[in-house]
């Protein structure tokens, strides 16, 4: 998983994985797979969605994020082809991917509740040659690398994410975020406080619900806590300030909630795989 994901922790004992952010790494990254391919074997915890698609046999599997996952539950044998992929590419402009989750409809189908972890969809057979074309159409990309690729690569996944949206419009109430009110109320406290130091029991007072509850709630249904959400936002707001001003890296630390500049700073290497100062150079050179 090294090559494909950022490895973050561990969540009760189980290995966490986030999708590598720095300028040299795609958005979205494609890897065949076949028996014995899989590039974890044990029970592990994603913070991205995954496709597992096999389109001559007409199956894709719904990898959830932030729920554990059995790999015996996915389809791995020869043919089939994993696509991961970064959330914060389907936003718009630095600030992305805030509030991704909240808002995105073709994530929607990433928050299932089963109990794997991995849902199986049969594809159409009128829909298995987009599929099939989609999936080629990444690999060129990623593999040439010329000019756009990067927009190229992302377009062709939408096309796969609004098909997939379209095949699972008809599945049962699970698929469904019956919690979405809840989830705005989070999102909306973080927004309105973004420049104060905020923590879970402080948005949890807010939404009136105990600190234990709203975390299992949030990261049920986004597959991260409370407290990866308010760094994910202050992360974003810094993109955009870094970006978009010249301002000093201690005042944007401060404009994001953050008054020790060195502790910003190793959240966003954290983050980023960079520092700050750095990230600046390469987006702005």
């Amino acid at each position: 998983m090294a090559e494909l994901a950022r490895f973050a922790g561990r969540r009760q004992g189980i290995a966490v994985y986030a999708y590598p952010r720095d300028h040299s790494r795609a958005p979205v990254s494609v890897l065949t797979l076949g028996p014995g391919a899989l590039p974890v074997h044990t029970t592990h915890i994603h913070e991205f969605p995954v496709l597992i698609c096999r389109p001559g046999a007409g199956l894709v599997d719904v990898v959830a994020a932030g729920t554990p996952v059995d790999p015996a539950a996915a389809d791995a044998r020869a043919g089939s082809v994993a696509v991961f992929f970064d959330p914060a590419a389907l936003g718009d402009g630095p600030r992305s991917p805030w509030p991704t989750w909240r808002v995105h409809p073709l994530l929607a189908p990433f928050l299932h509740d089963r109990y794997d972890g991995v849902l199986r969809l049969r594809i159409p057979p009128t829909r298995r040659r987009l599929w099939r074309n989609g999936i080629d159409a990444l690999r060129t990309e990623l593999t040439e690398r010329r000019d756009g690729y990067e927009q190229a690569a992302l377009a062709h996944l939408t096309v796969l994410l609004i098909d997939l949206a379209r095949i699972s419009d008809d599945l049962p109430g699970d698929l469904r975020r019956s919690n979405e009110p809840v989830l705005a109320q989070v999102f909306d406290v973080i927004e309105r406080r973004l420049g104060e130091p905020l923590s879970l029991r402080d948005v949890a007072d807010e939404c009136g619900l105990t600190a234990g509850h709203l975390t299992t709630l949030v990261r049920r249904r986004t597959g991260r806590t409370v407290g990866a959400w308010i760094v994910e936002r202050r992360m974003a707001e810094a993109r955009a300030l870094l970006l978009g001003t010249d301002l000093s890296i201690g005042e944007v630390a401060r404009r994001v909630g953050m008054a020790d500049q060195g502790y910003f700073t190793r959240q966003f290497r954290r983050v980023h795989g960079t520092s700050p100062r750095v990230w600046r150079r390469l987006r702005t050179a």
